[in-house]
């Protein structure tokens, strides 16, 4: 039973070890799919999804980076993976939770900054002082962009949170609320409600999608 309205976010249940979690890992049953003889019509989908990712990476990181580009190309299926199915009956949002984004974002994140200041000292040092800033406010821009480097894991991490909580608990009022409702707004909410999932359906891609081009462009900054 449902006590309040972000109870549909609690990990736990009624058993000591809660399995919920294991719902992250429900795409690596379509694994094996890729390994047909004949491709079906989802993995030429999957397949044409990843080509046209790996060509818009490369564009930014540059063309000595494919290493980096499967890296960000999985990490957006596992994100969109886990966004999408958090939108199925009775399977757990992961991605709505900070311990699932904080994951990915800060050791990417860390892992960026120690390459950066290990190979490229200086490049790392001109990024915190933008050419043409008066010598007055110098300070100021270099506190300012080293401010704005380190809460970058956490921008990434409640952007991707936050707006899968915001559809989720949408969601959730409207079909609260469609109990007690006549039979001519209860087919009105059930539209929106129609027209919401394929909202959030779209979000879900997005959001994916965002989390992995910031990743790359962080990462780009730091090889040049």
């Amino acid at each position: 039973m449902m006590t309040n309205l972000f109870s549909t976010f609690d990990p736990a249940t009624s058993m000591n070890y809660s399995l919920n979690w294991m719902s992250t890992l429900l795409g690596l049953l379509l694994i094996p799919y890729s390994y047909w003889l004949m491709p079906s019509r989802p993995m030429k989908l999957f397949n044409l999804i990843t080509m046209k990712l790996h060509n818009e990476f490369k564009m930014l990181l540059g063309p000595n980076s494919s290493g980096m580009t499967l890296m960000t190309i999985s990490l957006f299926m596992f994100i969109f993976f886990n966004n999408f199915m958090g939108l199925m009956p009775y399977i757990f949002t992961s991605s709505s939770h900070l311990v699932f984004s904080l994951t990915l974002a800060l050791p990417l994140w860390l892992s960026v900054m120690i390459f950066g200041w290990t190979n490229n000292t200086n490049s790392m040092f001109s990024h915190l002082l933008p050419i043409g800033t008066p010598k007055l406010l110098m300070p100021f821009m270099v506190l300012i962009e080293t401010i704005s480097n380190i809460i970058r894991p956490g921008s990434l991490a409640v952007r991707l949170t936050a707006n899968m909580i915001a559809g989720h608990l949408l969601m959730s009022l409207l079909g609260n609320k469609s109990v007690d409702l006549n039979n001519m707004i209860l087919a009105i909410t059930i539209m929106i409600q129609i027209l919401l999932m394929m909202f959030e359906v779209a979000v879900s891609m997005i959001q994916a999608y965002v989390f992995s081009v910031l990743t790359t462009l962080y990462s780009s900054e730091v090889s040049h």
